[in-house]
């Protein structure tokens, strides 16, 4: 526990002792040009100004909806100390359940609770055959189908190309797979346009690849993956899916060239792939027998899935509003260190989870614009993809009902930015987005 202790309180000072690598001056500095920025460009905040050309529009419906999920959030997290703590009783530790306790009583609490343990999930985990898994469902959604091809340039021996087809044979374009980490890869998983789709001169196709760090195997050894890699493969994918679906004349709106709040949309979408049955029976495979993922493993998967939904979510949400709050905070002189306390003071913010990002080190929001003002766009985003993943759930066919496929990919995959995406939605959808699909999913109460 010691040990846990000194690497939490390491981790989460970054950027903020004091010394010659602390970023509060810095931070204060970005805002303070932020704010001038935007008042050169006619808006209030910095805020104002990024949220204007987002889904979202005003930093009062992101408020709004963040506002909407925090209370839930927090009172799960009580739920979830109060299982942590007696579990810590029980077993006469004689611990107060503190921050750096989290993660490690809560994984007790998950084998208490649901008898699952993760560990059982990665023998079926097989990295290729979730690629398969991948291409399988992009084939029955969208019509695609994947033919591995060789003799094009590629930037290291173990990345691969296949050749992307559509319903009629025609190409579509390709799509590189980069999946094992080696020395100056950046880390984590992302995906990379490297041409965008465009038919403003010529009909050009896109390339696009899709990027992860496993460990390579020995050769003939299969990579096995945790089933969060599983979900990030399927989500990242998503992002190449919504690359390779578009269809627009100008490259400036092809693809994933969206709102910032909108972007992981399509994404979050393409993860809930992954649980259907179909892709579990055929891919999901003992690496040894080759027999698939049991029913009843599955079963434990789904029951356990708004397990940690507290912690998850307020670690998240906490980033988000300090963002948020910031940034409409104008002029003002802050001190960011006692902003963040005074902040999540306010909010509520339980004394047994911190910030996913603490400000000194919240390099989504200060190392450059990118999600400056915008954290909140995962929930957002999220929102929308569960309203419709609820959608295609209540369809005949359910997650691969032809009906509602066609919709997403008339109203979303295809248009880019080419179209504003909340009338893009309403046009799928019917109606403006629902937040009730999200409080189910996380289990929170949905009234």
């Amino acid at each position: 526990r010691d040990l846990r202790e000194k690497v939490w309180r390491t981790y989460y000072s970054r950027g903020d002792n004091g010394d010659a690598k602390d970023n509060n001056a810095n931070i204060q500095k970005i805002l303070k040009l932020r704010y001038e920025r935007a008042q050169l460009l006619g808006f209030p905040t910095h805020a104002h100004w990024r949220l204007d050309n987002a889904m979202a529009k005003t930093p009062d419906a992101a408020m709004e909806l963040m506002m909407r999920v925090w209370p839930s959030a927090i009172a799960r997290v009580k739920e979830e100390v109060a299982e942590m703590q007696a579990i810590a009783d029980q077993e006469k530790a004689g611990v107060k359940i503190e921050p750096w306790d989290y993660r490690f009583y809560a994984e007790k609490v998950r084998s208490a609770r649901y008898d699952l343990d993760m560990n059982q999930i990665k023998p079926y985990m097989q990295m290729e055959k979730l690629r398969e898994g991948m291409f399988w469902a992009a084939g029955e959604v969208y019509g695609f189908s994947f033919e591995q091809v060789s003799g094009l340039p590629v930037a290291h021996p173990d990345i691969r190309i296949w050749e992307v087809k559509g319903r009629d044979g025609q190409h579509i374009g390709l799509w590189y797979f980069d999946p094992y980490a080696r020395t100056g890869k950046r880390s984590g998983a992302w995906m990379n346009a490297y041409r965008n789709q465009q038919k403003f001169d010529k009909p050009i196709t896109t390339i696009v690849s899709n990027n992860s760090n496993f460990v390579k195997g020995a050769p003939g050894e299969p990579v096995l993956i945790s089933w969060d890699d599983a979900e990030t493969m399927f989500h990242e994918f998503g992002h190449a899916i919504h690359g390779l679906n578009s269809n627009v004349n100008y490259p400036t709106v092809s693809g994933t060239a969206v709102a910032r709040d909108y972007v992981e949309f399509p994404s979050q979408i393409n993860e809930h792939w992954l649980p259907t049955k179909q892709v579990l029976s055929k891919f999901a495979l003992h690496h040894k027998t080759g027999e698939p993922i049991p029913q009843a493993l599955v079963d434990k998967l789904e029951k356990a899935k708004t397990f940690r939904q507290g912690f998850d979510v307020t670690e998240y949400l906490s980033s988000a509003l300090i963002d948020m709050k910031l940034h409409l905070a104008g002029g003002a002189d802050i001190d960011p260190d006692a902003f963040e306390r005074d902040e999540l003071t306010k909010l509520g913010m339980p004394p047994q989870v911190v910030m996913r990002h603490r400000t000194p080190q919240f390099g989504h929001v200060f190392a450059s614009d990118g999600y400056s003002a915008g954290y909140y766009s995962y929930l957002w985003s999220e929102t929308l993809a569960l309203d419709v993943v609820d959608a295609f759930k209540a369809s005949p066919g359910g997650m691969y009902d032809k009906a509602m496929a066609k919709k997403l990919h008339d109203n979303v995959m295809s248009v880019g930015n080419s179209i504003d995406p909340a009338i893009a939605y309403r046009n799928m959808m019917g109606r403006d987005v629902d937040v009730t699909a999200y409080l189910r999913d996380k289990g929170f109460p949905t009234t």
